[in-house]
């Protein structure tokens, strides 16, 4: 069980695999009120840095669930890195359909929301593994404008601008599915930078390391044509933001 080879080669050196940054990840910390011994479910949890360190900072318990071995590795060597092992767990496991056996405070999917086939099935899944009173948190791309052409959406890696939904729409949507929208912490172009960016000396290194391997003409060819991409689209046209959401 694993995620495609690729996002394990360019965000091998990631410790956030999304456009977050360290302080935005503090922010939502702080701006949840969490509690010590507050419990933290996070679906797709990557390399673990924000139940590592908001075990650290706040004293939560959690646990996170992602199909990638090597992030769930990094997760593991995070918590031990900052102290929190005993706070914390990291499980290798396909997070779709994932129920916890304990009810968490706030259960998250923070940037992996086709683990229930979209945004509303994915906050059903999250709902299940929730105590009374708890918080949802989705984390999510919208449009910071709306692309003109569908071309300009494939290039910001959507399939067509339906994908996404603009802010004022995607809040919305979370009224319409019966929940309070309690908090949000909205990235900023920084962070796409650190999240995209990052990968590119990744890639020259790993080439550097891989010249014979299967995929050196693909990492070659993402090497030449992100920074441009991303520079023309992303930047210009993708927001993304983590929405704390309480049940009416």
């Amino acid at each position: 069980m694993d995620i495609p080879r690729i996002f394990n080669i360019t965000e091998s050196a990631h410790r956030i695999h999304n456009p977050f940054t360290p302080d935005k990840f503090a922010s939502l910390g702080a701006a949840l009120r969490l509690e010590p011994e507050a419990r933290v479910l996070d679906l797709g949890s990557g390399s673990g840095e924000m139940l590592c360190t908001w075990a650290r900072d706040h004293g939560i318990i959690g646990t996170g669930i992602d199909m990638s071995p090597l992030f769930t590795e990094q997760a593991k060597q995070r918590a031990e890195e900052l102290g929190v092992a005993h706070q914390v767990k990291f499980i290798h496991d396909d997070a779709a359909g994932y129920v916890s056996d304990e009810k968490a405070d706030v259960a998250a999917c923070v940037g992996a929301t086709w683990i229930g086939g979209g945004v509303a099935g994915t906050i059903e899944l999250l709902a299940r593994s929730l105590r009374t009173g708890g918080i949802i948190l989705i984390g999510e791309p919208y449009w910071r404008q709306l692309p003109p052409t569908e071309d300009i959406a494939k290039e910001c890696l959507a399939n067509s601008i339906s994908n996404f939904l603009t802010l004022p729409e995607l809040i919305a949507s979370f009224d319409q599915l019966g929940y309070d929208v309690v908090e949000m912490v909205l990235a900023n172009q920084d962070g796409w930078d650190r999240y995209e960016a990052a990968k590119w000396l990744t890639m020259r290194r790993w080439l550097e390391a891989n010249p014979d391997d299967e995929l050196t003409k693909e990492v070659r060819a993402k090497l030449t044509s992100e920074p441009k991409r991303h520079a023309a689209y992303t930047r210009e046209y993708l927001g993304w933001g983590v929405f704390a959401l309480m049940p009416r």
